[in-house]
């Protein structure tokens, strides 16, 4: 109870503790610099270096899963030192540091290593924010809290992937290919926003310390978990396994024609149905159930990837990415809150370090496979396949998840 008093007592902003309004700018700024530079960092492996889509699979789904045990790590060592502030610190300025290198990039395994260190940043941070987000915020308002912080994400995007669009017009608007030149021309612009998300931070995030003190190393066995938790966690393994990184979305749009322009404003599209979502599903799981919404977002992913899959023209993808944005926002910040809803406050880091874990863990393969389905049958067999495994994961989630604070009488 000290806990929640303690959160009912900090200063609001727009019934948003600061901690959680102020992480929000952050990762505006975060998501705008990344948007810039890793989210077009296929087309630039693939147009520029000549990489082929089995080894793009590769980098992304070793970067996506590079995360794994920091996520872990960092989770159960924030709640062992009772700290969370100061690894989130650490985290953010690691990848914020690493952003400028892509401009020298001339090789696959040289944006390999830019491409670990950046996720490096990743896995010390997040699951100590998570934690500290959920710590910020009163139980009743878990998804509200998360909705919000997924929200300033793609919105950051959004403000980012415009920038690179008027670099393209009054550059070269016309051209399909990305080229060096405008790729290094977008680095040297997201260096600035991450170097504030840090300074925000550093002055602005007040460290919250979680009730209980972990000892030892953490616990892999999951014992001390709430049954509904470690079904959760084999359930997001599954569907991970047939989420595949987005640059194969975004591959699949050049491939169908459209332009580089076109590309940047398809994704500041997608970005802002996913940011207008996540609020609003965010407050509707607090009232209806996290479950039900998670699985809403599910069918609609399932359903855009079958339209991935039979795609033939330009604007069906056009049309299909920007709708990809409802499943986005309504399922990543409210699978965070309903992880805070089924676990006590001093295992929330673990919990999400375990959470971040078999995301990352699933990544990696489910990205290879992808390229290698891609490679070596066509272009729609991964999208295929992840929509098969969404419709798997959607049903085990109706069957085995039904936390007891959702379950009516």
């Amino acid at each position: 109870m000290n806990e929640i008093k303690d959160v009912k007592k900090e200063r609001k902003f727009f019934g948003l503790s600061q901690n959680v309004f102020m992480f929000g700018f952050i990762s505006l700024l975060n998501d705008l610099s990344s948007e810039i530079t890793v989210r077009t960092l296929p087309l630039f492996l693939a147009n520029v270096l000549g990489v082929k889509t089995s080894i793009i699979g590769l980098i992304e789904g070793v970067a996506d899963s590079t995360a794994t045990i920091l996520k872990i790590f960092s989770g159960w060592f924030s709640d062992k030192v009772g700290k969370r502030k100061p690894l989130v610190v650490w985290g953010y300025a690691l990848s914020s540091l690493s952003k400028p290198l892509f401009y020298f990039a001339n090789s696959w395994p040289f944006v390999l290593i830019l491409r670990f260190f950046d996720r490096v940043g990743k896995g010390i941070r997040t699951s100590p924010k998570d934690a500290l987000i959920a710590d910020s915020t009163e139980k009743e308002n878990q998804g509200k809290a998360f909705g919000y912080s997924r929200a300033m994400d793609p919105l950051g995007a959004v403000i980012g992937l415009l920038i690179a669009a008027a670099v393209i017009a009054f550059g070269s608007k016309g051209i399909i290919d990305m080229t060096r030149s405008i790729y290094q021309k977008l680095v040297l612009i997201a260096a600035v926003p991450a170097i504030i998300s840090v300074l925000l931070i550093i002055f602005f995030i007040k460290d919250y310390s979680p009730s209980g003190n972990k000892k030892g190393l953490p616990n892999l066995s999951l014992k001390g978990f709430d049954s509904q938790f470690k079904a959760f966690l084999v359930i997001i393994v599954v569907f991970t396994l047939g989420n595949s990184s987005d640059a194969f979305l975004i591959l699949r749009a050049q491939q169908l024609g459209l332009s580089l322009f076109q590309i940047f404003i398809m994704l500041a599209m997608f970005n802002f149905v996913t940011s207008i979502v996540s609020i609003p599903a965010g407050i509707l799981s607090d009232k209806f159930g996290r479950h039900r919404v998670i699985i809403a977002g599910w069918l609609v992913y399932g359903l855009i990837y079958l339209g991935f899959a039979f795609a033939n023209v330009g604007w069906q993808v056009w049309i299909l990415y920007t709708l990809y944005g409802i499943y986005y926002g309504a399922t990543d910040g409210v699978a965070k809150a309903l992880v805070a809803d089924i676990v006590p406050s001093e295992k929330r880091g673990t919990a999400y370090g375990l959470y971040n874990a078999a995301i990352g863990v699933s990544a990696l393969p489910a990205s290879f496979i992808a390229g290698i389905l891609w490679q070596n049958i066509n272009p729609a067999a991964p999208f295929l396949f992840g929509s098969i495994l969404s419709l798997c994961a959607m049903i085990s989630m109706a069957i085995l998840v039904r936390p007891k604070k959702e379950i009516r009488a």
